[in-house]
């Protein structure tokens, strides 16, 4: 067996279901999650109609590199999007099965195993991320979020000799569970040390069309693109972002993302996933283009999200510290208030008031002595606006009783 697989930790989701393992809900309220993020809204029905339209392409093999028309339809929306130079759909986008599959697979295609390298990643972080370092015979070096910089990581503190070990380094904006996005200064100095180091960054973006202000959030390729990286002799030279159609189409069982940048890495990748066998169904692959090709239905998701978060922040601000985020579909809030640690307010807001949230030490890792997820809840207002209301209204019922 691969000895790696013994440092993978349990799954948040599996943990949650360990700590709730001896509890019973209050029968008298029906069940709430606000655990996991499954987009809940429902999915268009140009994009299922385009699916049902093209079933027929199921009797053929897909290949791994995808339809011209898929990669052409990312590649023109990255343009729209991010007012980039439009890419070239045949050596500078990928489309895969989620960016969580593409995230795990760029991994193995990056690291060396015999390097003894290192896999920076935010913590707070998605998982696949440490789990995608440890399988790639890689360590994970966690750089630890700080609310006072608007939870926003100090790669500053990372040491000179620790950064010549850095083969790759995860990057997640908007964030997740934080919903920070990065600015242009911060693009700015990871490009940087990217050039100095020579490491690749993954920027996962797949959160960036949930946003709460007017500005749409800033991307990695677009931020390359204002610094000057995009039309120098290499293109956004070691510089992979993500995306997916999960959040922004709500299609998580379609599995339908890409990866887009520079064409020496994906040239690499393409290879890795040609074996790995990565190809997107044909049916897929043409309701992929659909949504892709569409920005009504995205405007309207978006539109909903930012009534609930206006409905239900506010809410929850006279009991716990919890802000409004940059972007995505979380609340990230702080327990401390209450008294509770992060598991014991979960434990005892499911056992009494049926409402599942998500641990943020979960989430997290210790590291430079802290946990930086400790005595804080994810919370993913991804149901309708009345159900999320209600399990607001059942977190304040239940942080008014601890102080009877």
């Amino acid at each position: 067996m691969n000895p790696h697989l013994d440092k993978l930790q349990s799954y948040p989701f599996e943990k949650l279901r360990q700590l709730f393992s001896q509890v019973s809900p209050n029968p008298q309220y029906s069940a709430i999650s606000l655990g996991m993020g499954e987009p809940k809204h429902p999915t268009p029905k140009f994009i299922q109609q385009a699916l049902i339209d093209h079933i027929d392409g199921l009797a053929n093999y897909p290949t791994t590199v995808g339809s011209d028309a898929l990669r052409g339809a990312i590649a023109g929306w990255l343009e729209r999007r991010y007012g980039i130079p439009k890419l070239n759909p045949a050596t500078q986008v990928l489309p895969v099965n989620g960016s969580r599959e593409a995230l795990f697979a760029l991994t193995q295609t990056v690291v060396d195993p015999a390097a003894k390298s290192l896999v920076v990643s935010p913590n707070p972080f998605y998982q696949i991320y440490e789990g995608a370092a440890y399988l790639a015979g890689a360590q994970p070096y966690f750089v630890n979020s700080d609310p006072s910089r608007n939870f926003g990581c100090d790669y500053d503190s990372i040491p000179a000799d620790v950064w010549q070990r850095v083969a790759l380094l995860f990057l997640c904006s908007p964030g997740n569970p934080t919903g920070a996005v990065l600015s242009l200064t911060d693009w700015e100095n990871l490009f940087a040390l990217s050039e100095r180091y020579n490491f690749v960054i993954a920027a996962d973006e797949c959160y960036s069309e949930i946003y709460h202000g007017s500005e749409a959030p800033l991307g990695a390729m677009q931020a390359a693109h204002i610094l000057g990286l995009s039309t120098v002799e290499r293109p956004y030279a070691r510089l992979v972002v993500f995306s997916s159609l999960s959040k922004r189409s709500n299609v998580p069982g379609m599995r339908s993302g890409f990866v887009a940048g520079d064409a020496e890495v994906l040239k690499k990748f393409l290879l890795y996933r040609t074996y790995h066998g990565g190809a997107m169904s044909p049916a897929v692959q043409a309701a992929s283009v659909a949504a892709w090709n569409d920005e009504t239905h995205v405007e309207q998701n978006r539109e909903k999200y930012r009534a609930k978060f206006a409905a239900i922040t506010p809410l929850l601000q006279p009991h716990l510290q919890v802000e409004l985020p940059d972007a995505g579909f979380y609340l990230w809030a702080d327990v401390s208030q209450t008294g509770l640690s992060d598991t014991e307010f979960a434990q005892r807001l499911y056992a009494e008031y049926n409402v599942t949230v998500l641990p943020g030490s979960y989430l997290a890792r210790d590291a430079h002595g802290i946990n930086p997820g400790r005595n804080r809840i994810r919370m993913a207002l991804v149901a309708e606006t009345e159900e999320g209301l209600e399990a607001a209204q059942r977190i304040v019922q239940f942080c008014k009783s601890l102080t009877q």
